[in-house]
């Protein structure tokens, strides 16, 4: 049985994108000799959820309840601005840029959570943290580099980077490669055009 791994995630404006890149610039600039892997500006994206490895049979399936959750939620708008780190801002691990969602996308990630976890996709118990990861400190690092790492994130700070209309969701397949993961979009489902109020 073939199996590929993936997930469900949307994606940013270009703009923000271009600005979120600039930010990791600067930062790899400050941390030069810190073993930090930066995501490529093209992998970053905010993630509904991580289904690991997945069945090709069970790929229709998938992408037919995907779409019915997706279309019974409106568009929504999401800003993106500041930075942070998991697990904890002294004990930098994970470094992202953090975003405001509303509630229409916190429920239809929570609505997907469910529908997944139908198909017996394992449930994230953790609640919903809308965030873009654009760097993973490396499992060598010194106690030393991260301490640098927390410094220099403690110092640094990460205005307004733009707002954005979502209006897609999309599975995306993974794929590992020797120079890094290569996300390739294998399904689109579009969320409800949403009613101007005029």
């Amino acid at each position: 049985m073939s199996v590929i791994r993936a997930f469900i995630a949307v994606n940013l404006s270009p703009e923000i994108l271009e600005r979120i890149d600039q930010v990791s610039l600067d930062l790899r600039a400050r941390m030069k000799d810190i073993p930090v892997r930066w995501v490529p500006v093209e992998n970053i994206h905010l993630t509904l959820k991580f289904l690991g490895n997945v069945s090709t049979a069970n790929l229709e399936i998938l992408k037919d309840i995907l779409g019915k959750v997706v279309s019974s939620h409106s568009e929504c708008d999401i800003s993106v601005g500041g930075i942070g780190a998991f697990p904890k801002p002294h004990n930098p691990r994970v470094i992202w840029v953090g975003m405001e969602v509303p509630q229409e996308l916190v429920t239809l990630q929570h609505n997907i959570e469910i529908e997944t976890a139908r198909l017996g996709y394992s449930r994230e118990h953790r609640p919903f943290s809308a965030h873009l990861t654009f760097g993973r400190v490396s499992r060598n690092a010194s106690a030393q580099d991260v301490h640098a790492i927390a410094e220099v994130l403690e110092n640094y700070k990460v205005g307004f980077l733009g707002a954005t209309r979502l209006k897609t969701v999309y599975l995306y397949r993974s794929d590992l490669k020797p120079d890094g993961a290569v996300y390739t979009p294998i399904y689109s489902a579009t969320l409800e055009e949403a009613e101007s109020i005029n």
